[in-house]
């Protein structure tokens, strides 16, 4: 009875026009700011990830051999760096005080140890320099670099549509962002098969880099290795005779 009470109470009230609902605007507003801060950190993340650009450039004029002895000793700096950050609270102070306002919550795991972007970016460098040719690693660690933080930026801001774990909007970025590179980057004898070979490949990649999350493989790595083993492929069904190792 004394519930039924309340209710007829309650409900009297709404009908008077004096029920307060709730104010939601101090929680929307905490909300947005997260919200900022995120992205904040995103645009930051991807600004510095764009001086792995240096990486496809240098390699160009660098011999194969020359580069893998470099990238074994960056990639074993960069892993040892990052596994230490777990163990030594020396190291880990640091790391977190130069690195921990642009790292993303999976790279703060302590339980998982996972490893951070930057440690992958090496590792993939390493893994595609050694398995593919010169031309094919410039152009599939170009548009990693550009068209994943096109994708990132892009898709935070503007996405709406679901893609795997992503959005469309971010993935349509990452392909658009590839333009330049498909247009500007080596290719053997510039025909204009190889551009479409290039362009298809883009959007491989940015299937991969939506289903990055679902693959669970990091897109640092995921990414150039699926654009690097679509267009060796292609290559090697519509241009058997050119010669994939031009660049030495």
């Amino acid at each position: 009875m004394k519930h039924l009470q309340e209710y007829l109470q309650i409900l009297n009230q709404k009908l008077n026009g004096r029920f307060e609902a709730p104010d939601y605007s101090e929680v929307l507003i905490d909300f947005s700011k997260n919200i900022d801060r995120n992205y904040k950190a995103e645009y930051i993340r991807k600004a510095i990830h764009q001086f792995s650009m240096l990486i496809p450039v240098i390699y160009y004029f660098t011999p194969r051999d020359t580069a893998i002895k470099i990238l074994i000793l960056l990639t074993l700096g960069f892993v040892t760096v990052d596994i230490m950050r777990y163990y030594s609270p020396t190291v880990q102070k640091l790391f977190y005080k130069l690195f921990g306002s642009i790292l993303r919550q999976h790279e703060r795991d302590h339980k998982m140890k996972n490893l951070n972007g930057a440690t992958w970016v090496f590792i993939s460098a390493l893994v595609c320099v050694v398995i593919f040719p010169k031309f094919i690693v410039i152009n599939a660690f170009a548009i990693l670099i550009l068209s994943d933080a096109s994708a990132a930026i892009f898709g935070r801001k503007f996405g709406k549509h679901r893609f795997f774990k992503k959005s469309l909007e971010g993935t349509f970025a990452f392909i658009v962002a590839s333009i330049p590179v498909v247009l500007i980057a080596p290719k053997v004898q510039e025909l204009p098969g190889e551009y479409i070979i290039t362009m298809v490949s883009a959007v491989v990649g940015g299937i991969v880099e939506a289903a990055s999350t679902n693959l669970k493989v990091d897109d640092n790595l995921s990414i150039p290795v699926s654009i690097g083993a679509t267009m060796w492929l292609l290559y090697s069904i519509f241009y058997p005779n050119l010669d994939l190792y031009f660049l030495k």
